[in-house]
């Protein structure tokens, strides 16, 4: 049996992050596959002190806007192809999505986009939502398990942040893409982390306000989901809430394939 680690952090701006340890992160981690969203940075900036980490190959999607968005991969296993974005312009366009092919599944790196403050973002938001879910399927349809990992940003359900009644109107917790968190699971997904953790308390995000997460007020927005059949191969996930750097802590998954 072979084991798979899977690693994932929104890291609120490469550069950031690297000034606070995560090159000795990474190699501490020592995981199979350390999937970043919110890199903040432009393919031309991407030095090769980013690029080259020792075990690792990396792949790259950032945005055309600077200082926004992107999604990075470091995979210790050559993939037998990389697909960069959805082949949508307007997502594309927001280095959204890097989706890495391996004989037994495909691993999705995937940014979700937040609705914005006054919800100006929600339809935007549905559009990525409901390709996202258009493009696992067609995944699936062809037989190969699917990992899609990311920031989300969306609670699905009132035990994933701390304050769920004042926070019914706001970004990451409206009924519309709750909803659509909802549809996703109760076709082909199943999100591991809660099957195994059925109690409170667990976040990934928390706000940067002096406290919060000291006190662990927070929204659990990052996830590995996989499609059901591939959930009998999980043998651990979990949260790394002690992982600074962030305002979001890394998520790990953890499969044995035959």
């Amino acid at each position: 049996m072979n084991r798979i680690k899977f690693t994932s952090w929104n890291v609120n701006g490469l550069r950031s992050v690297w000034q606070k340890g995560f090159a000795n992160w990474l190699e501490s981690e020592d995981a199979d596959f350390v999937a970043l969203q919110e890199t903040k940075i432009q393919e031309d900036l991407i030095t090769e002190e980013f690029k080259n980490r020792k075990g690792y190959q990396s792949f790259w999607h950032s945005a055309k806007r600077p200082g926004y968005s992107g999604v990075a991969v470091f995979a210790k296993k050559e993939p037998l192809s990389v697909q960069i974005g959805l082949g949508i312009d307007d997502i594309d366009s927001e280095g959204r999505v890097l989706a890495l092919e391996y004989p037994k599944f495909t691993l999705i790196n995937a940014y979700f986009p937040n609705s914005g403050r006054d919800l100006s973002r929600l339809p935007y938001k549905q559009y990525f939502c409901k390709e996202m879910a258009k493009f696992c399927q067609k995944i699936i349809s062809k037989g190969k398990h699917v990992v899609l990992c990311g920031d989300y940003n969306i609670a699905h359900e009132e035990i994933d942040l701390r304050n769920p009644k004042s926070n019914q109107k706001n970004a990451g917790f409206l009924p519309e893409e709750r909803e659509w968190m909802k549809g996703f699971l109760s076709k082909e997904f199943v999100d591991p982390f809660r099957r195994r953790n059925p109690d409170p308390g667990h976040y990934t995000w928390w706000s940067y306000r002096p406290g919060v997460r000291a006190k662990n007020v927070g929204w659990r927005i990052d996830y590995h989901c996989v499609n059901q059949e591939l959930d009998e191969a999980v043998t651990a996930v979990g949260h790394q809430p002690q992982v600074m750097g962030s305002d979001h802590c890394p998520i790990y998954l953890e499969l044995k394939l035959s």
